[in-house]
């Protein structure tokens, strides 16, 4: 049953969260850097009465709220809150002050969420236990989630289990969206860089080793490793992201150098063993057609993110007093973005949504990590609402 109690009070919020998380969109900073986003975070919370603890894991910031019904236990809800490099093309009023950074994933979204969440829950802390609003910088693939984990998140503020949840463009506006088990896929990166002698390219490229063909055969050998090594019935990606070599001004030149680096998405461990040895061996067989030298290094990210079926199961009872259960997917088919929330959930069992962010009236969307991304302002309540709505759940009943 839709608890419209939680969705009146936190609509009259709306307009405030609204100006607030437009604010961090105009003031983005990357990974680790977030000392503005963190100083505004930690002055909401301490206005709206909670406990703050600031600097967790560099620039994390965890928000404490005990309820006021006795019982010991402990719960975790996390947003993210840094930005992207990226040029922002929006050309909206609160479009980023900050050149070449932008909140082109949701980040200020997600952590205006949670600080509605917040205000609510300091002014109505009708459960037993403790919630840990979690605050996490750099998601980004600048190591926020295991920044905060060395600095003892969970030692310092202990949970039995943990929450995320992410904005999704295209999604139904208002739907949820999750599923038991692999949500989200591992992500890693491979550099690869060819070495040459160089040489002159029009008058005597038989003296070359030509790091370029090589480098031009290797991204083409790059696509077999799906098609050909990974059973057909596993999911995995490769993915060229950039190719450097030469120089533009000096077209006749064969460059000595040229590299070529992506990313790599998977969720099974056998298939990640796979991907890094073949994506190795092959630059070593181009290099070697070439007469080049080549030094290759793949490194994984984030592990697979996995739901537990329980935390899955009061994700979507919580989810159910917020929006109608034809609004609540509970078997979406995975999806291999990355997310380095999954080094919490290797810790804590957990369960991680998607938030539908909806499309224009014509289908159309943009979607995240492109310039002209812009979250959805109409569905903080809904965020904010679901993460009461998940304390109510999880720590409504004394516990034992």
């Amino acid at each position: 049953m839709i608890d419209q109690q939680v969705l009146d009070a936190i609509g009259v919020y709306h307009p405030e969260l609204t100006t607030l998380r437009q604010d961090i969109h105009a003031h983005p900073e990357l990974g680790l850097e977030e000392t503005r986003t963190a100083a505004l975070v930690a002055s909401k919370l301490r206005e709206w009465g909670v406990e703050v603890t600031e600097g967790v894991g560099k620039t994390g910031v965890v928000g404490t709220i005990r309820g006021k019904r006795p019982g010991n236990r402990a719960i975790g809800l996390r947003a993210d809150m840094d930005a992207l490099a990226i040029v922002e093309q929006t050309g909206l009023p609160y479009a980023s002050q900050n050149p070449g950074k932008m909140h082109a994933c949701g980040h200020d979204g997600h952590t205006t969420m949670l600080l509605g969440a917040a205000r609510y829950l300091a002014e109505n802390p009708d459960f037993a236990g403790t919630v840990q609003l979690i605050f996490q910088p750099a998601e980004e693939g600048r190591g926020g989630a295991l920044a905060m984990l060395k600095d003892g998140l969970f030692e310092r503020f202990p949970c039995e289990s943990i929450y995320g949840m992410h904005n999704g463009p295209g999604m139904t506006q208002g739907h949820f969206y999750t599923c038991d088990g692999p949500m989200l896929a591992a992500s890693g990166r491979f550099w690869t860089t060819f070495r040459g002698n160089g040489g002159h390219g029009g008058s005597s490229p038989h003296l070359a080793a030509d790091v370029t063909v090589a480098q031009a055969q290797y991204v083409l050998a790059l696509q077999t490793i799906v098609s050909r090594n990974v059973p057909p019935l596993e999911t995995a990606v490769i993915s060229v992201g950039h190719v450097a070599g030469g120089d533009m001004e000096s077209l006749n030149v064969m460059p000595a150098t040229a590299f070529v680096g992506g990313t790599v998405r998977c969720f099974n461990a056998a298939v990640r063993q796979v991907l890094e040895r073949r994506i190795i061996e092959l630059a070593k067989a181009m290099a070697m057609a070439q007469g080049c030298e080549v030094e290759s290094r793949v490194e994984w990210g984030t592990p697979t993110l996995v739901n537990d079926a329980e935390q899955v199961r009061v994700a979507v009872k919580a989810a159910q007093a917020v929006v109608k259960l034809s609004d609540i997917v509970d078997d979406m088919a995975p999806i291999t973005g990355g997310e380095d929330f999954a080094f919490m959930m290797e810790r804590k069992p957990g369960a991680f949504v998607f938030l539908g962010n909806g499309t224009a009236p014509d289908g159309s969307f943009h979607t995240v990590h492109t310039p002209k991304y812009d979250f959805n302002d109409a569905i903080i309540p809904l965020g904010a609402a679901y993460w009461v709505s998940l304390v109510k759940t999880q720590l409504g009943e004394t516990a034992a």
